[in-house]
């Protein structure tokens, strides 16, 4: 998988591409065809595979600049010993509806092994981190980051296993993060 380009009409190519993905990304993974891609994002199909050589790295790739979108927006400020709940609760609860409303990303997720040396490995290692920094930066803390993280991995599961209502694991995430946030030590 190629980086992402540096040139303008390049990168505005790479971001057309991204930007038709997400509209995939909302079916099944299996309903993400390349070809398809290329065509609604009026780029040639040799310059897709270029970027994006098969469809769980296109979807990752949407995955991780959603992310990093969502940290480049997310709240800035936040004090030691201040973590504003409800600024929590918004970045957490954008990463769980990303994920429980793109099912191909969601399968891409869940699918990939990390495999060393591997383009796709790599991806995956930058969404985690992404994820993690977009979390750490308003939570102040990688430990609660971590576990709100995994939090919504369960919750996305439970929902798609029809185990927990979307308005039930809304609420368990919102109650996830007000303990996370009260019950830490001051600095």
């Amino acid at each position: 998988m190629a980086p992402p380009p540096t040139l303008p009409r390049q990168r505005l190519r790479y971001t057309r591409i991204l930007d038709v993905a997400a509209g995939f990304a909302r079916k099944g993974l299996d309903s993400v065809v390349l070809s398809e891609v290329a065509a609604k994002a009026d780029v040639p199909l040799g310059t897709l595979y270029r970027y994006f050589p098969s469809a769980t790295q296109l979807m990752l790739a949407l995955y991780r600049k959603q992310l990093t979108e969502l940290h480049a927006n997310s709240p800035a400020g936040v004090t030691e010993g201040d973590v504003p709940a409800l600024a929590l609760v918004g970045v957490v609860m954008e990463i769980f509806h990303m994920r429980l409303m793109q099912p191909a990303v969601e399968q891409c997720l869940n699918k990939a092994v990390y495999t060393k040396g591997t383009d796709t490995t790599k991806l995956l290692r930058e969404i985690d981190s992404a994820a993690e920094t977009a979390v750490t930066e308003v939570s102040g803390d990688a430990a609660t980051s971590r576990v709100l993280l995994l939090t919504v991995t369960g919750l996305v599961q439970s929902v798609r296993c029809r185990r927990l209502s979307l308005f039930e694991a809304e609420g368990d995430l919102k109650k996830a993060c007000f303990l996370l946030t009260s019950n830490r030590p001051a600095a």
